[in-house]
């Protein structure tokens, strides 16, 4: 019998009495710019910068989100947002390392005026001015008239460029039906897919973040139903798919795998999963034009037909990929494996490691 609740209220309870201690933030602090090299949709390798936002939590408890650390839950100050990207772009324009796509990522939905106040984001798209791409995050339900409007305030301030692209991350996760309403994002994939048709009328880019090895989904299946979630999220015409390695840490998730409902995966189970995205993607094998998650069905028997006119790009996360590995000897060098993958989108030979053999043991 599984330990994890039924109903939505009590998997909330079920989350929230497991965290550990919140520290304090300053919500006028950022946590931090992270700049990497990341490969754009025409193919063009740019730096890119992630301002880590601090504000207010994020209303829905997914079992497996550990972001909320980084919140504070308290509404978010008027102008708070504002500062912490104006200081950050400060920051970014005094290195010798200009920057084309920035990452506005609030450990919750932009478009929430809880976490993201209204007002802050006028100001929000002056500091932004001189980017050409920009990435927010947001839950599948607040994606519609914010959106529009933060996309014409990018627009009304760009100076010398194009007007930006503006990209909205949103978690869909897992196609698997079971596994994503355990999850408790309080979604569904057909949810998923009205809010991408919404940013696809708002001319806005998709990027899809998808779990490696997800909790509740058998561990025999774990491969198919990452196949099958990329199937979902190139029907709803994404241009990036982005791979997290799901996590322990949050209270919720060691109970889980304490309990034998969640296997945290090794390096070799991410490695493989960027390989077999990659060759789903880029058409190793195509998957089926019009998913349904009630009868997904076979995966040999459906439509090879590709779906999009131009490849999306496939990420591996490789941030903190330290406590995913058995290897310390090989790590370095695997890490940096993925990285080339993900600039070139092109698979790479395996990291030889005469320590571990290659480190190619995976829970899968």
């Amino acid at each position: 019998m599984s330990i994890y609740p039924a109903s939505r209220d009590a998997r909330d309870r079920f989350i929230l009495d497991r965290r550990p201690a919140r520290l304090p933030h300053d919500a006028w602090q950022s946590h931090g710019v992270h700049v990497e090299d990341e490969r754009l949709a025409d193919g063009a390798i740019v730096s890119s910068a992630t301002i880590f936002l601090t504000g207010r939590e994020c209303p829905w408890r997914c079992v497996m989100c550990d972001l909320w650390r980084d919140t504070t839950t308290s509404d978010t100050p008027a102008g708070a947002i504002a500062a912490q990207v104006a200081s950050a772009m400060q920051s970014l324009r005094a290195s010798d390392r200009p920057v084309r796509q920035v990452k506005l990522y609030n450990a919750g939905s932009f478009f929430d005026p809880h976490a993201v106040p209204d007002s802050d984001h006028v100001p929000v798209a002056r500091a932004l001015a001189h980017i050409t791409h920009v990435v927010v995050e947001s839950h599948p339900a607040l994606v519609g008239d914010q959106t529009r409007r933060f996309r014409d305030l990018l627009r009304e301030h760009t100076t010398g460029h194009e007007p930006p692209v503006l990209e909205v991350a949103m978690g869909l996760e897992t196609a698997h039906p079971d596994a994503l309403d355990r999850l408790n994002k309080r979604m569904t994939v057909a949810t998923f897919t009205r809010a991408a048709e919404e940013l696809a009328r708002l001319g806005a880019a998709l990027r899809v973040f998808l779990l490696i090895s997800p909790p509740f989904v058998p561990l025999d299946e774990h491969d198919t139903w990452l196949l099958r979630s990329i199937d979902v999220a190139l029907d709803c015409g994404a241009s990036a798919v982005s791979l997290i390695p799901t996590r322990t840490g949050n209270g919720a998730m060691d109970a889980l795998a304490a309990a034998g409902e969640f296997a945290s995966p090794s390096l070799a189970d991410v490695e493989r999963s960027l390989s077999i995205a990659i060759d789903r993607v880029r058409g190793g094998v195509r998957g089926v034009r019009s998913w349904d998650a009630r009868s997904p069905g076979d995966l040999a028997s459906q439509d090879l037909t590709p779906r999009t006119p131009s490849t999306p790009r496939v990420f591996a996360d490789v941030w903190d990929l330290e406590r995913f590995a058995e290897c310390a000897h090989c790590l370095d060098a695997r890490r940096a494996r993925l990285r080339a993958i993900n600039l070139t989108q092109h698979d790479a030979a395996p990291v030889e490691c005469a320590h571990c053999g290659g480190g190619n043991r995976s829970r899968a």
